[in-house]
């Protein structure tokens, strides 16, 4: 129990500096080609950031584990709306964009609904996985197009985002190769040992692998977003904190179940597909509602998203 526990949080370790050194690899490799702030926000911070999220779920497919494989990106959605926002919130209420939230309304919805319908089919294999990242680069061109198109507060957002992780520019490219590769050696094995030792912790405490996966390791995977989120709020940057959890759950969806599925076919187990997939579209569009209602999220909302979640979690470890 004890080596299982260490496992867990040394994977966890190893999958946070592992996602850092390839964001801030990548990112100082994209300078040097002339990519644009813009483009290297939308696409290299994003996919960067959910590396712990993508290793691990990838890993626990291979590894015969679909509950921590699909139950990690469900999970992960729903703690990031309802303990990462709420949290957040209940620091500073969160305004909200309304020339923006059209487009990603749509998408964060429509990712939802998507996961939903591949759920119910049984089996999410490499068809459904290829339907989900066509899904994934159609909305990377739709919002890359119309925040190049003129400038608006989401396009300068993802600049940010690019120059939240700076490389100094004297920084060979030889030196950006090693990140990259490090920071994917540090995320892979980061995954393997976060899946073993969840897998030994669910069997010590008797829970399925699926609950394990919607807890332990979907708020493991999502820490990065936590830290980043509240760092954000205090800096009274609310936009970017809801942007960030926007993102991280298309992402989640649409690229990490994916490229999980174009890996390795995954059998959803029966509890994620009769519950927790629909809390994860249900919280969802609660979410929406409240963004709509007003354009902010507030304390009060925020604090009920925490209250949510902390029954949600009682009640996984329950049943």
């Amino acid at each position: 129990m004890t080596n299982a526990i260490l496992l867990v949080a040394a994977g966890l370790v190893l999958l946070a500096i592992g996602g850092e050194l390839l964001v801030r690899g990548s990112v100082g490799m994209a300078t040097r080609l002339g990519i644009s702030p813009l483009l290297a926000g939308l696409t290299i911070v994003g996919f960067g950031t959910s590396t712990p999220e993508l290793a691990t779920s990838i890993q626990a497919a291979m590894a015969g584990s679909p509950g921590i494989a699909v139950g990690n990106v469900i999970g992960s959605n729903i703690a990031n709306i309802l303990f990462i926002l709420g949290v957040s919130a209940l620091i500073l209420p969160l305004s909200v964009n309304p020339a923006s939230f059209k487009r990603d309304s749509i998408a964060l919805g429509g990712s939802a609904l998507l996961c939903t319908g591949a759920v119910l089919t049984g089996v999410i294999g490499p068809v459904i996985g290829i339907i989900l990242i066509a899904c994934l680069v159609g909305y990377l061109y739709w919002a890359y197009k119309t925040e190049s198109a003129a400038p608006c507060p989401e396009g300068a957002r993802h600049e940010a985002e690019a120059a939240e992780h700076p490389v100094p520019a004297t920084t060979a490219p030889i030196l950006l190769i090693g990140m990259i590769i490090a920071g994917l050696a540090a995320a892979i094995f980061g995954a393997g040992w976060l899946v073993d030792g969840a897998v030994v912790l669910a069997s010590a405490a008797g829970l399925s692998e699926a609950v394990i996966g919607l807890t332990v390791v979907a708020v493991g995977t999502s820490l990065p977003e936590l830290i980043a989120c509240v760092i954000a709020v205090l800096r009274k940057h609310e936009d970017v904190a809801l942007g960030n959890v926007v993102g991280s759950n298309i992402y989640n969806i649409l690229g990490i179940l994916g490229i999980t599925a174009m890996v390795k076919p995954i059998t959803i187990p029966e509890e994620i597909a009769r519950f927790d997939v629909w809390v994860m579209l249900a919280v969802t569009a609660l979410l929406l509602v409240q963004l709509r209602s007003g354009w902010r999220l507030s304390r009060a909302e925020g604090g009920l998203l925490v209250l949510i979640y902390a029954a949600y979690t009682a009640f996984l470890v329950m049943r």
